[in-house]
């Protein structure tokens, strides 16, 4: 008869908790770290406050017993879930384990991180997900299939209601990669985490194409061509430094303020280096995060897919201690025109900042949106309209500054005064206007030109003297003051000062019909 005293008892649970904690043994685990990866519990241990995890459902295995599963019962299933503190504040976290079957999802698997998931709704607290996953569980069937459906299901309702951030720490294949893009932040480690629908092998034997894991979904191909990575780093530390960085910056949920901190950047701080950065010619272009450092507390920013559609930037900032998000045009790259990438990019950042109540701060120059056949075929005008859309509907304060250009359409999509911005400034450079000077000048002066081509810089420069300037707004109204350069830092702290308690009622609905 087995010892049933308590000691024998305890002795027992130290036994079940080993051999919880062992996975499929050291063999496995050196296989991890010789791959130059983490374990689960390496990550989940490194990223949360040392002795706060609370672990769930580590004794849970799972019910399939085809393909000889029946023998390998491993406690845990393959992943590991529960909650923890980050600086203090409670998040809920689930962490694939690799080395129990390659980190493959099943219906157990998925049950444990739907818990958290239900949790972390429950409580109001950010759910994090780390990756390293084979994909699903083929063994399990429709079982398998079925739990990845069941966690996306709770990535659509968590959407909005907290924060979900994913770090891909290895593989990430096949009904993964959705639950990962539905989240709001996605960190990707280079050189050993990969994302794909469909991998090398289904590719060569449908399309008889050859392909690397790299080449079909690596971290740098999710960093500067399809924009899925928010952020790539060069290791599973750096990930995890990410991860504890970007959530100092939200709220834990949107019913709340992100934290504020406290600031030694003093809040009327003039800045003369703003006049030095502003090129003399409107033709030499500004380097725009430069510019946003000097404004911003001890000129931090957490820039978000700074790889993708770099003409335009999205980035976490404080001001006096306050999360703002900041989006801005960046000139250095293709002219600081609106694409189709940069849309899409800067429309969703705006639509998180609105559903966690953070301020938006807009930095305009650009001349317009991106010509070409390429961006009217790829849908230019639906893409476009995202950004316009999602600063209309943006609730938040919304903070905006012309600093240079700001032509055509791609002034109503930055945050124009008329989108129900709650600030609309312009610095003396700013160049308000339907087009550019050398354009207008080739519509409105066409008879001058045929007749006198020798007149074209004096009509240009009458032109520019009449509408490239921030005056004709200003003198309407589109633009509520024109500031000094130097006094851009104080000029947004003390209206954000004034906007924290900004309500706005929104006409009842289901939900809005965003161009999708």
């Amino acid at each position: 008869m087995p010892d049933q005293t308590p000691q024998a008892r305890l002795a027992a649970l130290e036994a079940a908790r080993t051999r919880a904690a062992a996975g499929m043994g050291p063999e496995a685990i050196a296989r991890q770290h010789a791959r130059g990866k983490q374990t689960a519990r390496e990550r989940v241990e490194g990223l949360l406050d040392p002795g706060s995890f609370i672990e769930l459902d580590r004794y849970r295995v799972h019910r399939s017993h085809d393909f000889g599963l029946a023998d390998k019962r491993i406690p845990g299933d393959g992943v590991i879930t529960g909650q923890g503190l980050i600086a203090g504040r409670l998040v809920y976290i689930f962490a694939h384990d690799f080395t129990v079957f390659g980190g493959s999802l099943g219906e157990v698997y998925a049950e444990k991180i739907c818990k958290v998931q239900d949790a972390a709704y429950r409580d109001g607290a950010p759910c994090i997900g780390l990756y390293d996953s084979g994909g699903a569980r083929i063994q399990e069937g429709i079982e398998a299939l079925s739990g990845y459906v069941d966690v996306c299901f709770r990535n659509v309702r968590n959407s909005g209601v907290i924060p979900q951030i994913t770090a891909i720490m290895g593989p990430c294949a096949g009904g993964a990669v959705y639950s990962t893009s539905l989240s709001d932040f996605t960190i990707m480690v280079r050189g050993t985490s990969y994302m794909y629908v469909t991998g090398p092998d289904v590719v060569k034997t449908v399309l008889h194409e050859e392909a690397t894991h790299e080449e079909l979904g690596g971290a740098d191909v999710h960093d500067a061509i399809t924009g899925v990575a928010s952020l790539v780093v060069d290791d599973d530390d750096a990930a995890l430094a990410a991860i504890r960085a970007l959530l100092a910056l939200l709220p834990s949920n949107n019913l709340t303020d992100a934290p504020v901190v406290s600031c030694d950047d003093p809040a009327d701080r003039r800045e003369d280096a703003l006049l030095a950065l502003m090129p003399d010619r409107a033709s030499v272009p500004l380097d725009m995060p430069a510019l946003v450092r000097l404004v911003v507390d001890d000129g931090a920013l957490f820039e978000l897919q700074p790889g993708y559609a770099p003409n335009l930037l999205t980035a976490f900032a404080r001001l006096d201690g306050h999360t703002v998000g900041v989006v801005a045009n960046d000139a250095r790259h293709l002219a600081g025109t609106l694409d189709i990438a940069a849309s899409l990019k800067a429309s969703r950042f705006v639509r998180f900042c609105d559903a966690f109540n953070v301020p938006i701060v807009t930095f305009v120059d650009t001349p317009g949106y991106f010509p070409g056949k390429d961006q009217e075929y790829g849908g230019i005008i639906r893409h476009g309209a995202k950004l316009a859309y999602a600063y209309c509907e943006a609730t938040v304060p919304k903070l905006t500054v012309v600093v240079r250009k700001a032509y055509g359409g791609a002034y109503g999509s930055m945050g124009a005064k008329n989108t129900q911005v709650d600030a609309c400034v312009a610095w003396p450079t700013a160049e308000i206007a339907v087009l550019g000077a050398e354009s207008a000048a080739s519509v409105l002066y066409r008879r001058e030109l045929a007749e006198a081509p020798e007149r074209r810089e004096e009509l240009l420069e009458a032109y520019r003297a009449r509408f490239a300037t921030p005056w004709q707004a200003a003198e309407h109204g589109y633009v509520d003051d024109v500031i000094d350069p130097r006094d851009t830092r104080p000029y947004l702290i003390r209206t954000l000062a004034t906007l924290r308690r900004k309500r706005v009622e929104t006409p009842p609905r289901k939900h809005s019909s965003m161009p999708l």
